[in-house]
């Protein structure tokens, strides 16, 4: 066990979203319709970090559906975020392990229908059991998402993080991290590391992740995929956990994607990811997502005592 990292989140309450009663009439309307049955209650979603409504609707009929929507005019970004998310599931193969899409709207507000799952969250803080189930899951999508599926043009890795080194001069500028030089330099070289013909999703973490009883496990919220390594999603899921307190570097050492890759590979993804998350800490904090700036504080915190340990370096500052 790693010693964990104390944190401020309210997990499973982080999201300020819209509620069914801000929908505009015709779009609930039009919502019911499409689910067969009025509406007779919506659960909102606590978890994430977007203001877009997004809820579980029971209907008249006994359904439940999953609702995610957003203004094209008012929440633009979130709208677009959503568009994309639905272009993205459209594109999945069957077999990969996410709750589908079942139909779309998109005018004024950004409506997307996807397949209500009875399941719940990973428990913070961090079960290795649930962990395991996790990773498990990883090795299977990354196989079965090896290579991009046709029909999906995608980024490369190094392509979407291409501005993130440069975060470390934002850092140093801000406070003296012992060891700064070092870091900025495994950031600098990420490049040469996550390279790879897999879809990788970048934002699993616990929020995103769907356990059911049945022992099956799903990944939400592929807005923003990429073309990389396949052990990617693997390692920045580990994050979450390692703060917690878990033993994460057992897990590498077993884990199939992980076992035989070499540690500089690591270090490298985590230097990168050190740098963005300490920078966007000091960013504003957006009205719409009050916890988002202390979230990324403590992953960076996290992932800055992971590297330090993994590099035989004094964490200080």
């Amino acid at each position: 066990m790693s010693t964990a990292t104390p944190s401020p989140i309210p997990h499973g309450r982080t999201a300020r979203r819209l509620e069914w009663a801000h929908l505009p009439p015709v779009v609930r309307s039009e919502i019911e319709e499409r689910c067969g049955s009025p509406v007779v209650e919506a659960v909102s979603q606590g978890g994430g970090f977007t203001p877009g409504f997004a809820s579980v609707l029971t209907c008249a009929d006994g359904s439940r559906h999953f609702v995610k929507a957003a203004s094209t005019v008012a929440q633009r970004i979130f709208a677009a975020s959503y568009r994309e998310e639905a272009r993205k599931l459209q594109a999945l193969p069957e077999d990969v392990p996410a709750p589908r899409l079942l139909w779309t709207m998109d005018g004024d507000w950004m409506v997307l229908g996807l397949e209500y799952v009875e399941a719940r969250a990973p428990r913070r803080p961090w079960r290795a059991a649930e962990l395991d189930r996790c990773l498990d899951a990883l090795e299977d999508v990354a196989d079965r998402l090896t290579p991009v599926p046709d029909g999906l043009t995608l980024d490369p890795m190094e392509v979407e993080l291409a501005d993130w080194p440069a975060f470390w001069d934002e850092v140093r500028a801000t406070g003296d991290l012992a060891h700064y030089e070092e870091a900025a330099a495994l950031a600098a070289s990420y490049a040469e590391v996550v390279g790879g013909e897999t879809l990788v999703h970048t934002d699993v973490r616990d929020d995103n992740v769907l356990l059911t009883a049945d022992g099956r496990t799903l990944f939400c919220d592929w807005n923003w995929p990429v073309v990389g390594a396949s052990w990617l999603d693997s390692v920045m899921l580990l994050i979450g956990p390692r703060g917690d307190g878990l033993d994460v570097e057992a897990a590498i050492a077993e884990r199939r994607l992980l076992r035989d890759l070499p540690a500089d590979h690591v270090d490298r993804l985590l230097a990168v990811l050190c740098g963005y998350f300490l920078k966007s800490a000091g960013d504003p904090v957006p009205p719409t997502s009050p916890h988002l700036r202390d979230v990324q504080r403590w992953q960076g915190e996290v992932v800055w005592d992971w590297l330090c340990e993994r590099r035989d370096w004094v964490a200080g500052a």
